[in-house]
């Protein structure tokens, strides 16, 4: 097997889409020898902002000292982005032969694995091959009955910000949601949640009583931001003063608590993280298409913000980095994403919108959405096609002082940021 027929043994199920359940993913740990046994894990659910937690704890274990394995989705280039291990992805050749290995394995099951089940089982796998001492593992969907969710007990199990999503899958309330997500909590593990609604931590509150599991709540009265420009930020949290932080937005606040409380959890666990390796994490820990600048003169951002929730963090880092600004919006998005209000929001710094469609079977048409944005807002909107050509159209004839800003998918990240020479 060569890389190409691994990638099309990964992606061979795709059409199926996502098909939550554990009896698959189960099955096929056990036709592999259940290696996910043999680890330990920091399992992350939530709807925004878990993949930002997770490459913090992963960045401050590994310059503990620890080897660490990060498995992350969706890949925003290559499938080696999703599994790590001490931030370096897997190679194509490890990647060829994991794919050998589980392949026979799945043509053995009466019922064929999804694609991420696929990866799932290969990522664990993997980490095992490479005797990694923990690893960060984030959700895929809900939580539940998500493929991750194969594994026992993990050393800390981390709720993030929850918000309505996936609501035809996962439930049309938060309660509900917070219900799913809170399925990664099992007894021994230690919970730690980012604060927010009554009606979520009730939930999960509720849950780690049952399973007699250690909660602990992050504290937003503990947060201060000290000073913040395009270049990153400091802030204090806790007893942690003038931490410095590389990635940008005030969303990340949430995040750097639930990070930090994290690491305090994992100590009294037996751990040990010296603050050298916490504020090293923090400082260097980058996380690709979060209000990332891409260029400047002109300003180039780009945002993986794809529903509501994560827009409207994105509308507060406009209004804190950029006040008063206008500029250039690309925008592309799901068919099933609740775009409607996304370009709502989007809409009062916009001179102009440019719409393109994502490279992916669920993606919204070009055309589509130019038209929803010019109904919905008035705000003159272009069709730029596929995100490449989209981009060229917008950055023509931009000057130094201009600003445009990609959103809308997390599909479109990789693009976008090829496009302006950013691979890695």
């Amino acid at each position: 097997m060569n890389f190409s027929e691994a990638l099309d043994f990964i992606h061979a199920t795709s059409w199926q889409g996502s098909r939550l359940g554990l009896a698959r993913i189960e099955e096929l740990m056990t036709l592999l020898g259940n290696p996910q046994k043999q680890l330990r894990f920091i399992h992350v659910a939530g709807t925004n902002g878990k993949g930002s937690v997770c490459a913090m704890l992963s960045e401050i274990l590994a310059r503990a000292g620890y080897t660490t394995g990060l498995y992350t989705s969706p890949h925003l280039f290559r499938v080696n982005e999703r599994m790590k291990v001490n931030g370096a992805d897997i190679s194509d050749e490890e990647l060829t032969h994991l794919a050998e290995q589980v392949a026979p394995v799945v043509a053995q099951m009466e019922d064929s694995p999804t694609e991420f089940e696929r990866i799932t089982a290969m990522a664990l796998l993997y980490f095992q091959k490479k005797h990694c001492d923990v690893v960060v593992l984030e959700v895929g969907l809900g939580g539940r009955l998500d493929s991750t969710n194969v594994i026992d007990a993990p050393d800390a199990a981390i709720i993030t910000n929850i918000a309505l999503e996936h609501t035809e899958v996962l439930g049309d309330t938060l309660t509900k949601i917070a219900g799913e997500k809170s399925g990664i909590i099992k007894p021994g593990a230690d919970v730690i949640l980012s604060a927010q609604s009554a009606e979520v931590e009730a939930v999960v509150r509720r849950t780690c009583e049952e399973r007699g599991c250690a909660l602990r709540v992050t504290d937003p009265d503990a947060e201060k931001l000290n000073a913040c420009d395009l270049s990153g930020q400091t802030l204090d949290y806790r007893d942690r003063k003038e931490l410095r932080l590389r990635l940008l937005g005030d969303y990340q606040y949430k995040n750097v608590s639930v990070a930090l409380d994290t690491v305090d959890v994992l100590n009294a666990r037996g751990y040990k993280i010296p603050e050298s390796a916490v504020r090293a994490g923090l400082s260097e820990v980058l996380w690709p298409g979060r209000f990332e600048v891409l260029q400047q003169n002109p300003l180039v951002l780009v945002d993986g913000a794809h529903n509501p929730d994560g827009v409207s963090e994105l509308v507060r880092c406009l209004s804190a980095y950029l006040p008063h600004r206008k500029m250039t919006l690309v925008m592309g998005v799901m068919a099933d994403k609740d775009y409607a209000d996304m370009i709502r929001m989007m809409a009062p710094f916009a001179t102009e919108f440019v719409a393109v469609t994502p490279e992916s079977e669920r993606a919204l048409p070009a055309e589509d959405l130019r038209t929803k944005i010019e109904t919905l807002t008035g705000v003159p909107a272009r069709c730029g096609g596929d995100v490449k050509s989209g981009l060229a159209l917008a950055m023509s004839g931009k000057g130094p002082e201009d600003i445009v800003c990609a959103f809308g998918s997390l599909y479109q990240v990789g693009e976008i940021r090829a496009y302006f020479g950013r691979t890695t």
